[in-house]
Formats: structure tokens, sequence, C-alpha cells
């Protein structure tokens, strides 16, 4: 039977256009989301859910943003979630992402942290809001 374990959110910005965070440097991951799930008593094959949204506007460019969430809190910790997403030129308003993962078998420690970090392949990228990232943890 499956436990549930924990559950967690970071909340950045709750409202469009709340916020207004350049990426000033290309291809360098920006955090913008962290949860702490705690691990007590866990069982047999634990496995986290986590999903997302971050919304950015784009320089008049073709814009690669990337999102990537690690098991630490350093952009370079383990990935266990990565995507690209890239907009056309003719992208005028906020772009919405949202994205979904999930991180199998963990190590079991009495907390697991995972990052949500940004990035952009171009300078004139703003972070505007909404930000959210949350995550539970359940075992069998």
């Amino acid at each position: 039977m499956t436990t549930f374990l924990d559950a967690r959110t970071s909340q950045n910005a709750s409202l469009a256009n709340s916020i207004s965070v350049p990426i000033l440097v290309i291809n360098t991951p920006q955090l913008f989301g962290q949860i702490g799930l705690l691990t007590a008593g866990a069982g047999t094959n634990p496995r986290v859910q986590f999903k997302g949204t971050v919304s950015v506007t784009l320089p008049l460019a073709l814009a690669g943003i990337t999102i990537r969430v690690v098991r630490g809190t350093q952009a370079t910790d383990p990935a266990v979630y990565s995507a690209t997403a890239t907009f056309a030129l003719s992208v005028l308003a906020p772009q919405v992402i949202t994205f979904s993962g999930n991180d199998f078998n963990p190590p079991i420690l009495p907390q697991l942290t995972y990052t949500a970090f940004i990035s952009s392949n171009l300078l004139g990228t703003v972070r505007v809001g909404p930000e959210n990232f949350d995550g539970f943890i359940v075992s069998d």
C-alpha cells in the first residue's frame, strides 16, 4: 500500500506580472523554486513527483529557455529533470512554461531537497510571474 510522506510548495510569485527579475547571464541557471521533503516513515520504492510554472518575457529574438530540477541545492547537483523550450521571434506576450517530473527511488535521507532553475540563451529574458514549484513524496 502506498504511504504519503510529505508535500511542500515554493511560491515565489502568485500573480502574472508581479515580479520583474532579469536573467543577466546567458546559460547560467537562476533559482526560482526549492522544496525540502521529509522522508520519515519511508518504506520501499520511494518516489517524488513535482511540477512547476514559470513565466517570462523574451527579447525580440529566437530564445531558448531551459528548466532544470536537481536533487540538492546547487545547479551542479544531480539533475532529475531538464527541458528546453524554444520560442519564435513573433512571441511578444509573456510565456507561461509549465513542467512535471518524477524522481524514482531517490536515496532516503532525513530530507530530500529539490531545486528548480531557469536559464536563457539570450540576454533580455525577464521572469515576470507567476512562479511556483511543488512536490510530494510517497513510498510503499
